[in-house]
């Protein structure tokens, strides 16, 4: 039984996408069978691992509101063990489409459950609001990873996201828990990303990833050539802090797998 992971967080430019490509990849680089879903209108993770958008003919827009199974909208990449369910500028209209639907916080959620035992890991990157797809996606969810940059500001409006949380953990899906908080477009030379950092500690406690996803260049240009940055350069600062991060997780969900000695040579 695989674990379902959203990447949320309705403020733009914090590295939401960035790190639905990498965290998915990174997975599926030490051999865990990983799904990611884009569930976000602009595509980009679709894109950014290296599907056009206006090829995909099946997509998670299908999915919610054609009625198409998941299982026939999943696309093969580049990477062995991950896989995509792409996007379409067709979602954009799809909370419109949705919203007489019955049980339509849940749809994302019924068509994605028979993919549990399929994948150890499915990754989903939300849109950057707190609509009904984003809704559904953590209705859907065992948890959620929130990145936040290291920026001014940075705490500005999770408030809004961690109230969202609170509603889905009390009207719709009362096991989702926060994976962690990943700290993003950190730069060490810098005393604002450290003071950033300390403030999130304070706020987060125990809930903020040791992992931290320092600024990167490589990491900035891999979205351009259709690639994860393991695949665009895989020495990077970037390609390391996100094996890193894939390492964290796995470490924490442990107990999810049930053959140990399989599990421990994949983290080895």
């Amino acid at each position: 039984m695989g674990k379902i992971i959203s990447v949320a967080n309705q403020k733009g430019g914090v590295g939401k996408t960035t790190t639905a490509i990498n965290l998915a990849a990174s997975l599926a680089a030490v051999e865990h069978s990983t799904l990611l879903i884009d569930i976000d209108p602009q595509s980009n993770s679709t894109s950014g691992i290296g599907i056009d958008p206006k090829s995909v003919d099946k997509s998670v827009y299908e999915i919610m509101v054609g009625g198409t199974r998941a299982e026939d909208a999943i696309r093969s990449t580049e990477m062995p063990y991950l896989d995509l369910i792409p996007s379409h500028i067709n979602l954009v209209g799809a909370e419109i489409e949705m919203v007489d639907r019955a049980r339509r916080e849940k749809i994302l959620r019924d068509a994605i459950e028979p993919l549990k035992d399929k994948y150890d890991f499915i990754i989903i990157d939300c849109p950057p609001s707190l609509g009904l797809l984003t809704i559904n996606s953590l209705t859907a969810s065992d948890s959620v990873v929130i990145p936040v940059q290291c920026e001014y500001f940075a705490l500005e409006g999770l408030g809004q996201l961690l109230n969202t949380i609170k509603i889905v953990l009390q009207h719709l899906n009362k096991n989702l828990e926060i994976e962690g908080v990943l700290m993003t477009m950190y730069d060490i030379r810098t005393r604002l990303s450290n003071q950033v950092a300390e403030e999130v500690r304070k706020y987060f406690g125990e809930k903020v990833f040791k992992t931290v996803i320092s600024r990167n260049v490589r990491l900035a240009e891999a979205p351009s050539f259709g690639k994860p940055v393991l695949l665009y350069d895989s020495l990077s600062v970037g390609a390391k802090n996100y094996l890193s991060l894939a390492r964290e997780i796995i470490t924490l969900n442990k107990k999810m797998f049930k053959d140990s000695s399989i599990f421990a040579q994949k983290v080895d």
